[in-house]
């Protein structure tokens, strides 16, 4: 894309990182930990701007070692939700410009929170994003969290819930300058 994903902004002038803490508080999670890498001082000029660092709900965090891929991102997020009580973390990515609120909602709905749960997102039978993982699976999945896998191959090896949101949104994610004029 030319620059990080979470300084992009939709067509109409929205910046991704907003769309993206906005969708997954409406859609039912009570905080956000935004991990943030690449170009971090100007990802927190974007939330400040939005507001976003004002509200309690929002976390910020830098993933110091972002160079080695979206594993690294996950580690961190997970590493600051195990700072809290919380027993569940939905992972969602920046760039998943129709992945609404609904989704987020359904997800949380049919996997239901817990320490023990493991469910993803799926779009006409296929698995993305976003993730739900239970607290008994964070150290397994920091294990495994390397490079762009992120918790791909946990997620192989272990059983979880597929969640059809087909009817709801595509799951693309946006990729190439391209994917922004769609």
């Amino acid at each position: 894309m030319g620059t990080p994903k979470a300084l992009l902004r939709d067509l109409d002038g929205t910046p991704f990182l907003a769309r993206a803490i906005g969708i997954l508080l409406e859609g039912g999670c009570d905080r956000v930990v935004v991990v943030t890498g690449a170009a971090a001082d100007r990802a927190g000029t974007v939330l400040d701007e939005t507001g976003w660092t004002l509200d309690p709900a929002v976390r910020v965090v830098v993933a110091a070692d972002w160079d080695q891929g979206m594993g690294a991102s996950l580690r961190a997020g997970l590493a600051a939700a195990a700072d809290g009580e919380t027993d569940c973390a939905l992972v969602s990515l920046v760039d998943l410009p129709d992945v609404g609120a609904s989704v987020v909602d359904r997800l949380l709905r049919t996997v239901g929170p817990g320490s023990t749960a493991l469910g993803r997102a799926s779009y006409d039978g296929v698995a993305g994003h976003p993730v739900m993982i239970g607290r008994d699976h964070w150290a397994g999945v920091v294990a495994s969290a390397h490079g762009d896998k992120g918790a791909r191959d946990y997620l192989k090896a272990h059983e979880h819930v597929l969640v059809e949101c087909g009817d709801l949104a595509t799951g693309r994610d946006t990729d190439t300058p391209d994917d922004l004029v769609r």
